[in-house]
């Protein structure tokens, strides 16, 4: 027998995982097996997939919502309805599989009325096929309802009620499990039970597609690209965030996400790049953080489907990206209000001692480098005699006598010609 536990939201990954377990199951010619589950629910088309997975399956499939606390919620019901034979944990629930759309809000009564006939009609089949309460499994979905482990098993809704995976296999070795046209029998004594490995790639998934994870992913992508926009050239947060941005819109392309939300923090950057060309003395940053909570509260839908963002997540770091980018904004308005200290700029305001000088042109020596020089008048200048640098054309210094150019050395002051 392979035994695999499957934790979290209803995801892609899970869905993997389960063909993995599948597949192993078949190559390994187990009799069964025994899933743990646990979900708050999730995705309706990973649900389906895994759904038809179990229906198609080579062996019988046994699902126990465990341990003590568990929960089938949502998507987690298809699941169990699924099964070939199911059990519940004490103080397990099971229930409210009403759909949502992905926005979390109330869908249009047409669409939601589809939306619902189209589960009921799988649900009914399913459970029919089983032999269970489809009087029950149809009212998680019209009316949200939810179970416990005792009526669940009086309500024909699971079969057993089972502490553990071995109690719950001494119960089936007395029973059997129903599959095809016959019943599988297993002895609890002799069977040998299996863990499944779920390997790299089921973790490496699971942990990509926690809200959380998309969440840190998508922020933090589009922070590093802002600092490269802001210091070209600075290379590593660029590729970084490219890295981290391409990982997070992976996730939010498979997780129920809302546009409205990412657009609100992509919104939020442009603000933050705005406030550097713009001055609007920090109003543009105030909204760009408005604009990034708000985007950040409504990113994922909320309710019982366990992808709603903890408020604490949401404003840890929107502060943190927000002082962030404020420092980067602040540092590349600096940047752009300095004075050059590099290059032909930095040259404006500095003296120049005559080397020779003809009516409005000569040589001149500006901090140890001789250049040609001239002025906008002509006058008269000995070798050796101070000038005023107040511009550069090229190879040439732009030049006012000394005492012509009292605020020279500001860099802000207009040049005196």
């Amino acid at each position: 027998m392979l035994y695999a536990e499957l934790d979290g939201p209803v995801t892609p990954a899970m869905a993997d995982l389960l063909d993995k377990a599948l597949t192993e199951a078949r190559e390994r010619g187990a009799r069964l097996l025994l899933l743990r589950l646990d979900t708050p629910g999730g995705l309706l088309e990973s649900a389906r997939s895994m759904v038809q997975a179990i229906l198609n399956a080579p062996l019988p499939v046994a699902v126990w919502v465990g341990p003590s606390g568990a929960h089938a919620a949502s998507a987690g019901v298809f699941l169990v309805a699924a099964s070939h034979v199911a059990a519940m944990a004490p103080a397990a629930s099971m229930g409210s599989a009403s759909p949502v759309n992905l926005g979390g809000e109330s869908m249009d009564k047409t669409m939601a009325k589809k939306v619902q006939n189209d589960i009921l009609s799988l649900l009914r089949s399913i459970v029919a096929q089983r032999g269970r309460n489809v009087e029950w499994y149809e009212a998680s979905v019209t009316e949200a309802a939810s179970i416990d482990t005792a009526g669940a098993v009086l309500g024909r809704v699971v079969e057993y009620a089972a502490n553990d995976p071995d109690d719950f296999l001494a119960q089936i070795g007395a029973r059997g499990v129903p599959f095809g046209d016959g019943t599988v029998r297993i002895d609890p004594a002799r069977i040998r039970v299996e863990q499944l490995d779920p390997g790299f790639r089921h973790g490496f998934l699971s942990w990509l597609l926690h809200p959380q994870v998309a969440y840190l992913l998508f922020i933090g992508g589009l922070a590093g690209l802002f600092f490269e926009l802001t210091t070209p050239g600075a290379i590593l947060p660029g590729v970084l965030g490219t890295i981290c941005l391409l990982l997070g819109l992976y996730s939010l392309s498979v997780l129920p996400t809302t546009v409205a939300g990412v657009l609100l923090i992509l919104f939020g950057l442009v603000l933050f790049l705005l406030e550097i060309k713009i001055v609007s003395y920090g109003l543009l940053s105030v909204a760009a953080v408005v604009s990034l909570f708000m985007g950040s509260v409504i990113l994922f839908r909320g309710g019982p489907h366990g992808f709603a963002l903890p408020l604490s997540t949401v404003v840890v770091t929107v502060g943190g990206i927000a002082l962030l980018l404020g420092a980067a904004v602040v540092l590349a308005g600096r940047a752009q209000r300095a004075k050059d200290v590099t290059g032909a700029g930095s040259m404006v305001g500095l003296r120049a001692t005559v080397r020779s000088w003809q009516a409005d042109q000569g040589k001149v020596l500006v901090r140890g480098e001789l250049w040609n020089a001239r002025s906008a008048t002509p006058f008269e200048a000995a070798p050796g005699d101070p000038l005023r640098v107040v511009a550069v054309q090229g190879l040439t210094v732009v030049v006012i006598p000394e005492e012509a150019a009292p605020n020279a050395m500001d860099p802000h002051a207009p040049p005196e010609l």
